[in-house]
């Protein structure tokens, strides 16, 4: 049975039934963050028609509650005001009630956010509570709300009561306003497009001044990006943008950064895998869900970091993060799922934080020594949660508070069995409920890291992995008479929602899993993507991705604008179609990169390093990319494995075989044996069989053509 969290409690729905609660509609759906609230007193819709009709017949507003299953700032408004009978009894009375699952729509999460951004001029952020009229257009809007008016801060109820009133004293109003606020947003977003397309070609120094403005306005002692009191991201696209710049201030930066969180509370010090961030500056107390798509690029991170420095601890993370995926994250068929919670038993971080005298009463006296000086433990903790009337006391979040120190071989030891014994207990404790939905997007990202760890640290079950889970989502995901990918997977059912970054993520793992295996199936699935993703989602007229495609209940169609914890779409799509398009030989595929890349030209000189993943692709187009082809013959898969085995920049992998351009399918082996060709456009070095000699060969300049 599905584990949820309701009202601050682990209830399935079976306990719900035991405890006489009536169901609404939410209980028939299959998002996790919708049968949390299955059993609220709250007339709860999902997202669709039915909602819509009821408004329009009656003459109501709408109120579109958005979050996701393991959001604790939804849990908390969930249990003080959804399971309050006074606020459900007046909410049900004058407005329809619409739960949605950001993680299953993100278009239309992307719509409200923004229309709420730019009516209260703050950055948002989950819950996001929309008030709408029946036609979907947004009139008043918040995040969590109190649940009466407390220090200040409105209250969920008086809000409900000032907007019934002033909806039934000038309904009329109500809607025009929201009519023209509705038109203005949209005059607005269309300018914004058109500025990008009349931009000037993008050069280098955007790149370069992407780099100074992102080590000018990072932490110089604690890593990151952030205020001084927090709270802090890990903002992967950032950190690898920063690595492959070739700046050595800006590496050393990004390192910096990645042992700060490696060693702070931000990272599960026990059983691998980072929480999503912390809510200070220093690393040390995060909000402890865990989500798979911050474990992907992570992954990747710290890959780089490895390659780049040479510090195995990097390396040991990468690993960890892979473990914690495969071992609490993954779908017996192959899949992985979406996220695991903040809380277990009703307490925010429950089962990561430790008391001092819960490490006492499992470890010897002289573990208890080493584990305490090495991960800071206290008596009276590090951690309070403060939105929890009733508090765990003394908890303490492990971190690495003197990582410098070397310890001795018998310190060391004892650590290991420190270490050993909090695991075994670990796994005892309740665990956080886990968001158990399939995601074709998020699927993308993590099948393109451990199928990239599989390769560069030569550990075959993370190939695996990434091969049966790309599987799954096919499978499960894709209609292959349609060529259509659709977005969510779970019990058996999946959606009937196309988004973008489905498509763009999943093309990406299509296409990183193709290098790294070079079996063709992978490649001919990217080209399809591709293909889907331009003909739904791309903007013929000013480049970029749309996140959703054209249908009755999205009012209007967006494009981000910003890689936050996630790259926005339309940055990959630019890497992945640039990428594509020096594959396959296209330059339709080029030219929608290059198309993209331009539609973001005014947002470039706005604030040059507000999409690092997408100077990645411009970094891609302006430079020369090399192509190193290995044909098919006996050794071809070592000499795959040291095409991967150092830090490559603008550089791609392709076998002789499959929807390839007529150059590359002209390159032949030698005597059967796997041949390697390094090319940089149509010159290439002269073919090698020896993986010695590919390997000093890929540390050479470009390419010179070869001789005749």
């Amino acid at each position: 049975m599905y584990l949820a969290v309701v009202g601050g409690e682990a209830l399935g729905a079976e306990e719900g039934k035991k405890e006489g609660k009536k169901a609404n509609r939410l209980l028939d759906e299959k998002s996790p963050y919708l049968l949390q609230h299955a059993y609220n007193p709250v007339d709860w819709y999902p997202w669709g028609e039915e909602a819509f009709e009821r408004a329009r017949k009656e003459q109501k507003p709408i109120l579109l509650s958005v979050g996701y299953s393991t959001c604790h700032w939804c849990h908390v408004m969930e249990r003080e005001s959804f399971e309050d009978e006074e606020i459900a009894k007046f909410l049900n009375a004058h407005f329809i009630p619409v739960k949605l699952d950001r993680e299953e729509r993100p278009d239309v999460d992307r719509v409200y956010m923004t229309t709420y951004q730019a009516m209260s001029g703050q950055g948002g952020g989950w819950p996001l509570n929309m008030f709408l009229t029946a036609d979907l257009k947004p009139f008043f809007g918040g995040t969590y709300f109190p649940p009466r008016d407390r220090g200040g801060r409105s209250g969920f109820l008086e809000i409900l009561q000032h907007l019934e009133k002033l909806w039934r004293e000038d309904g009329d109003k109500v809607r025009g306003t929201a009519s023209e606020s509705y038109d203005r947003l949209q005059e607005f977003l269309k300018e914004q497009e058109k500025k990008g397309a009349e931009e000037g070609a993008l050069t280098g120094e955007v790149l370069n001044t992407a780099v100074a403005d992102l080590l000018e306005n990072g932490d110089q002692t604690k890593g990151g990006w952030g205020g001084p009191t927090g709270p802090k991201f890990p903002q992967p696209s950032h950190l690898r943008f920063l690595m492959r710049c070739g700046d050595q201030k800006a590496k050393e930066f990004a390192f910096m950064t990645c042992r700060k969180m490696m060693h702070g509370g931000i990272y599960d010090q026990l059983m691998g895998g980072f929480h999503r961030y912390s809510v200070d500056a220093e690393w040390l107390v995060p909000h402890f869900e865990k989500m798979l798509y911050d474990q992907a690029q992570l992954i990747d991170v710290y890959l780089d970091a490895w390659l780049l420095s040479g510090d195995d601890e990097f390396r040991r993370v990468a690993e960890e993060i892979a473990e914690y995926v495969l071992r609490d994250l993954t779908h017996e068929e192959g899949g992985f799922w979406s996220a695991q919670d903040a809380g277990s038993e009703g307490k925010e971080g429950k089962c990561f934080c430790w008391t001092e005298a819960q490490l006492k009463s499992l470890l010897s006296e002289e573990e208890f020594a080493v584990v305490k000086a090495r991960f800071g433990v206290t008596p009276k903790g590090n951690f309070v949660d403060h939105s929890d009337p009733d508090p765990l006391l003394d908890q303490n979040i492990l971190s690495v508070v003197d990582p410098g120190k070397k310890l001795g071989e018998a310190e060391g030891a004892l650590l290991a069995s420190g270490r050993k014994k909090l695991r075994a207990e670990r796994l005892k404790r309740v665990p956080p409920a886990t968001d158990d939905k399939v995601l074709a997007s998020w699927n993308g990202l993590m099948i393109a890291a451990l199928a990239r760890a599989g390769r560069v640290l030569d550990e075959s079950r993370y190939l695996a992995a990434a091969k049966k889970a790309h599987g799954f989502v096919v499978a499960k995901l894709w209609d292959e008479k349609a060529d259509v990918l659709y977005h969510r997977w779970r019990e058996g059912e999946r959606d009937t929602s196309q988004q973008a970054e489905s498509y763009l993520y999943f093309l990406r793992g299509s296409r990183v899993l193709y290098e790294m295996t070079l079996e063709k199936e992978y490649l001919e699935l990217a080209i399809r993507l591709a293909e889907g993703a331009r003909k739904k989602f791309h903007d013929e007229e000013h480049g970029g991705f749309y996140d959703g495609e054209v249908r009755k209940d999205l009012v209007m169609r967006l494009k981000d604008d910003f890689d936050s914890a996630l790259p926005t779409p339309g940055s990959v799509g630019a890497v992945e179609f640039l990428v594509l398009g020096e594959m396959l030989g296209r330059d339709d595929f080029r030219e929608v990169g290059r198309k993209t890349l331009k539609g973001a030209a005014a947002t470039f000189r706005a604030s040059t390093s507000s999409l690092p993943e997408r100077l990645r692709a411009l970094d891609f187009d302006l430079s020369k990319p090399s192509r190193l082809v290995l044909t098919e013959g006996k050794g071809r898969d070592l000499l795959l494995k040291v095409g991967w085995s150092g830090y490559r920049r603008n550089f791609v992998v392709l076998g002789n075989k499959g929807p390839l351009d007529e150059f590359t399918l002209g390159l032949t082996a030698k005597d059967g044996e796997s041949t390697a060709y390094l090319c940089v456009g149509q010159a290439c070095r002269l073919p090698e069989t020896e993986a010695a000699r590919v390997g000093k060969m890929l540390l050479m300049p470009d390419p010179a053509p070869a001789e005749e």
